[in-house]
């Protein structure tokens, strides 16, 4: 007689089977409905918002449509595990490669014209000279201003916690993260020379 794990493992391979076989989304519905608290509770564990996770839960779904007939797969949940594990730290990197890249953006104007920086010798101790100018900058805003950067970029909230935690709504959270970061761009391009 077969154990509980090892009968939804045995029916796990028979829903990928007719998938491979017929195409139909039925199959691989059956299969995400009866994982999907994992791939959320995943995608919470790394992605850290509600918003996100649901966004990342509806994406991998229409991943597996893809990867499963291209794939070996002999524990559907182990697999869904990594899936939903790299699809997470996918997005995790592609917000800091666009956090990195505002920042850059604020600090370029100011930077871009010492010949320093692009001289190996010099570029760690710009790098932090950079860094601490931008906290200075970043003191001298006002509280909201100061406040929704951080959340923004240094938390990576999304608009609405934001404006859950500022107790505001969106388009104020936009005005003021706006206005920040034009006033940090002030003060950086001031503070260059």
């Amino acid at each position: 007689m077969l154990s509980e794990s090892e009968n939804i493992s045995k029916t796990d391979r028979l829903l990928l089977k007719q998938y491979n076989d017929s195409g139909s989304s039925h199959c691989i519905g059956q299969l995400y409905e009866r994982y999907i608290h994992l791939v959320y509770g995943v995608c919470m564990k790394y992605l850290e918002s509600r918003e996100q996770s649901q966004d990342a839960v509806v994406e991998i779904f229409e991943k597996l449509l893809v990867q499963i007939p291209e794939e070996e797969i002999t524990n559907f949940k182990t697999w869904l595990y990594v899936v939903t594990k790299n699809h997470c730290l996918t997005k995790i990197r592609q917000k800091k490669v666009q956090f990195l890249d505002g920042l850059e953006e604020l600090i370029s104007d100011s930077f871009m014209e010492l010949e320093a920086l692009f001289h190996p010798k010099y570029r760690d101790s710009l790098e932090d000279s950079a860094v601490d100018r931008l906290k200075i900058c970043l003191e001298n805003l006002n509280a909201s201003q100061k406040e929704c950067i951080i959340l923004f970029y240094y938390q990576e909230k999304c608009y609405r916690e934001i404006a859950e935690i500022m107790s505001s709504d969106v388009k104020t959270v936009k005005s003021i993260l706006r206005n920040g970061k034009r006033n940090l761009k002030i003060c950086l391009t001031q503070n260059d020379g």
